[in-house]
């Protein structure tokens, strides 16, 4: 089997995917590469992106953009859409995923399929007796298709958060499962936790079980294990775990890798994506999980990760395909395009019709909205992934409060707990009497503190969010880069899901709220651009 060695000796830089696109999944289609990714409680649900040589990718859409396939109402942090699985098979691409419902943890399996990978995808096909999470679908030899997933071992836990991997046969008829429930594998490493994020594959007659070990933290890892025999038994490779960075600690360049998936490109290489995180200011990882790619090979029947050095790298030999670059996303989005580009996102399913692209030409309309950004709702907000360690933001906001509670502006957020936010107010909302001012708040474990506050005279403003590593900076302007610092070095390791308990990488996005005033109804605020640039 070819193990990944060409005379091209380009490079390409990891992370493939910035910022929060956890639990990748990849597929091949031709010469055409696709894969889905994580959302959670951020909707639409699972972009799916499209590549011709694994490491330049634009995103086609999401395959969960409607209502109807995803309910987030109610919600909790890091609950939502885990780890999907993306196949393709005669003509029709699968996307299989588990619904965590609330606090309880209730789980739900389901699938949609598609034509088109840019859609529109199916309604769900929820599936009944399907226990656990991280689903995925193998499609035999024979054109039977089987489901994977995770659950507790029916003879019971051995240690806490013991799993094992099971495999059943899906109808693709009926859309459920059919007919006994297999015992697969309960991993490699006994005393860890966590055996999830299975895929399964044949190569050479074998088949391969690739699953995650550990936990999503830094002690996650990849282990593998092959039967002749779909139902087993499975043998457990001997170099488990195959791929980890638990080794070299929780502050490595690079770490928490595992959960990956694995494709076999036209030219007969083997690639793995996996989650990785890029931990800065200390173990503290702002952007979240991450997509990497790593090379893999074959020996003696097993796979090798990155052969010769078994880890995960910022900089590796790119694949050996045809580079194909896609048109650059412009660092400002004007909002003068009939809809939202596919990188801006909401928290949770929207309700109510709160923004806007055509009220104001141009302009993006924010409705003020009684959800808080501080509560678990469906507040007005429109956001997107923070993707560098180093950023400026840059907006314009026209708004004039009239009333305590009503606020919009800038917000820097990882949960209704964690955030900062720089926002318009009325006055004595934290600085003088009436009128209007803007002041940055700091969220943590859901007590904020007013960092700065200054009152302000003009209804249009400029405000600015800046970091370097970990510091920060946020200003206003009442003319164009006219800044005046309002606060700056502020510890933005709060945004860490480390901070947190999360699953989640931190967002930036605008918001508007009425808070408790009833006379908000229709008021509003507009946003004539948003720009992000990297600093880095």
């Amino acid at each position: 089997m070819n193990t990944n060695t060409h005379p091209q000796q380009s490079t390409f830089r990891n992370p493939i995917l910035p910022g929060m696109y956890p639990d990748p999944s990849i597929c091949r289609v031709g010469e055409d590469y696709y894969m889905a990714a994580s959302t959670f409680e951020y909707y639409p649900g699972v972009p799916i992106f499209h590549s011709r040589d694994l490491v330049n990718w634009r995103q086609l859409g999401h395959a969960l953009d409607r209502p109807s396939q995803l309910n987030l109402d109610g919600v909790q942090v890091s609950r939502g859409i885990y780890a999907p699985t993306l196949r393709y098979h005669e003509g029709t691409f699968y996307m299989i995923t588990t619904f965590v419902e609330n606090a309880t943890s209730v789980r739900r399996n389901f699938y949609v399929t598609a034509q088109d990978p840019a859609g529109p995808w199916s309604e769900p096909y929820w599936l009944e007796d399907a226990p656990g999470i991280d689903p995925s679908l193998f499609f035999d030899d024979d054109g039977r298709v089987y489901y994977t997933g995770n659950r507790m071992p029916p003879g019971g836990q051995l240690y806490p958060k013991h799993m094992e991997i099971w495999l059943q046969e899906l109808d693709l008829n009926t859309h459920q499962l059919t007919g006994p429930k297999f015992s697969l594998w309960d991993g490699a490493l006994k005393g860890i936790h966590a055996q999830e994020g299975p895929h399964l594959y044949k190569v050479n007659g074998y088949y391969y079980l690739f699953i995650a070990e550990g936990g999503t933290g830094f002690t996650h890892s990849v282990t593998v294990a092959r039967s002749e025999s779909l139902t087993g038994p499975y043998e457990s490779c001997k170099r488990n775990p195959i791929l980890t960075h638990r080794h070299l600690g929780s502050t490595s360049p690079i770490a928490n890798v595992g959960h990956v998936d694995i494709v076999e490109t036209q030219n007969g290489e083997w690639w793995m994506v996996c989650l990785a995180s890029r931990p800065y200011g200390g173990s503290h990882r702002n952007l979240g999980r991450e997509t990497f790619l790593v090379p893999m090979g074959w020996e003696d029947g097993w796979p090798v990760v990155n052969p010769g050095k078994g880890v995960v790298e910022l900089e590796s030999v790119r694949p050996n395909l045809p580079e194909q670059r896609w048109s650059s996303l412009p660092a400002c989005d004007h909002f003068d395009a009939p809809m939202l580009e596919d990188r801006w996102n909401f928290i949770r399913t929207p309700r109510g019709e709160f923004w806007s692209l055509e009220e104001r030409p141009g302009y993006l309309r924010l409705r003020l909205k009684g959800d808080k950004i501080t509560e678990p709702g469906n507040p007005a907000f429109v956001g997107r992934r923070q993707q560098h360690m180093s950023f400026a933001v840059r907006t314009a906001v026209e708004f004039a409060p009239q009333a305590a509670g009503e606020a919009a502006g800038l917000v820097l957020y990882q949960s209704p707990d964690y955030q900062i936010r720089v926002e318009i107010v009325a006055a004595g909302s934290g600085a003088g009497t009436g009128g209007a001012a803007v002041r940055v708040v700091r969220r943590e474990a859901g007590e904020e503190r007013v960092l700065a506050a200054r009152e302000v005279s003009a209804v249009r403003l400029y405000l600015l969010a800046e970091a370097h590593g970990q510091s920060l900076r946020f200003a206003v302007a009442e003319r164009a880069e006219n800044w005046l610092t309002l606060a700056e070095e502020i510890d933005g390791r709060l945004l860490s899901p480390d901070s947190a308990g999360s699953f989640v990488g931190a967002y930036i996005g605008l918001f508007a709220e009425s808070g408790d005033a009833p006379a908000s109804a229709g008021r509003a605020a507009d946003f004539d651009y948003f720009e992000y640039t990297a600093l880095e």
